[in-house]
């Protein structure tokens, strides 16, 4: 039935991928207000990061926020029908690379610092198409293996594309990243306190992870961040200016400087950004969950 069901899902994306991007989004509105309905308990995980990210708001401004993430990130999922279905000319129209194109140019190590707002598929692809060098990143495989199987074949598409379980280790990682590969890193979401630092995310303690410091350091790369927004047209994929002063000998203070310039993407548009994520569930010892 699973098997079944993974499949008539998959058709559904391919014929979505044939209607206009208003459509796509009208169902997304819906599917996005559905979920805010029925999805309690990830309902109550977005208003937690957001009172605790956004104190100076009042309660009723952040309730109001809340259906907007679930609906960006409903119209996010949908549209994921076009960017792994649809002829590459009808990409091309709704996908705008912007920005310091150039810091991503020749073959210089870079480590693209790539946030998780709803867009980041989109970001990836934009970036396979038009950038013109080899494009890694780091992937948790899914335990339904139709559906890796169909994610693994969107996001490698287009280009010279390569993605690492998140298993592999990272000497073959490093080794495609001295070797030219552009590595598209988000490191921004809590996997655990093992491997993490706990550094403060809009002044609160979060478990992240320091990879962006580390594999910039090993691969000998600078830090381009790339921040996608989400437009009526399809996308914005935005290359900020290179990072002269990262990373430092200070892995700690490098990841506590990641989320401080984070925050500063994530105000431009806050509702884009992935607070259905438990961003705080790995707490400091003596700290009570959150959630």
């Amino acid at each position: 039935m699973i098997a079944l069901l993974t499949r008539l899902g998959i058709a559904f994306m391919r014929l979505l991928s044939r209607l206009p991007l208003a459509w796509v989004r009208g169902l997304g509105w819906l599917l996005g207000w559905f979920l805010y309905l029925v999805a309690v308990p990830r309902r109550r995980v977005v208003a937690v990061n957001l009172a605790l990210c956004f104190p100076d708001l009042s309660a009723h401004e952040r309730a109001r926020w809340v259906p907007h993430v679930f609906i960006y990130f409903a119209k996010a999922w949908l549209d994921r029908s076009w960017l792994w279905h649809a002829p590459q000319s009808v990409l091309a129209r709704r996908l705008n690379l912007t920005g310091e194109r150039q810091a991503l140019q020749g073959q210089q190590p870079v480590v693209i610092f790539a946030p998780h707002f709803v867009g980041l598929d989109a970001g990836w692809t934009a970036l396979a198409l038009q950038l013109g060098r080899p494009l890694t990143t780091i992937y948790t495989n899914q335990a339904n293996t139709q559906v890796d199987a169909w994610i693994l074949s969107g996001r490698q598409r287009f280009g010279q594309t390569r993605l690492f379980g998140r298993v592999e280790g990272v000497k073959d990682i490093v080794a495609q990243l001295r070797g030219g590969a552009a590595l598209y890193l988000l490191p921004d979401m809590n996997f655990g306190p093992e491997e993490s630092v706990f550094v403060p995310f809009y002044g609160v303690p979060a478990a992240t992870v320091p990879s962006l410091s580390r594999f910039a350091r090993l691969g000998r790369a600078q830090v381009v961040p790339v921040v996608t927004r989400m437009t009526a047209l399809g996308y914005e994929v935005q290359v900020r200016t290179a990072w002269p002063d990262f990373p430092t000998d200070d892995v700690q203070a490098d990841t506590a400087l990641m989320n401080l310039r984070l925050q500063d993407y994530i105000n431009a548009m806050p509702q884009q950004y992935y607070w259905v994520h438990k961003r705080f569930k790995s707490r400091p010892p003596g700290q009570d969950s959150v959630y």
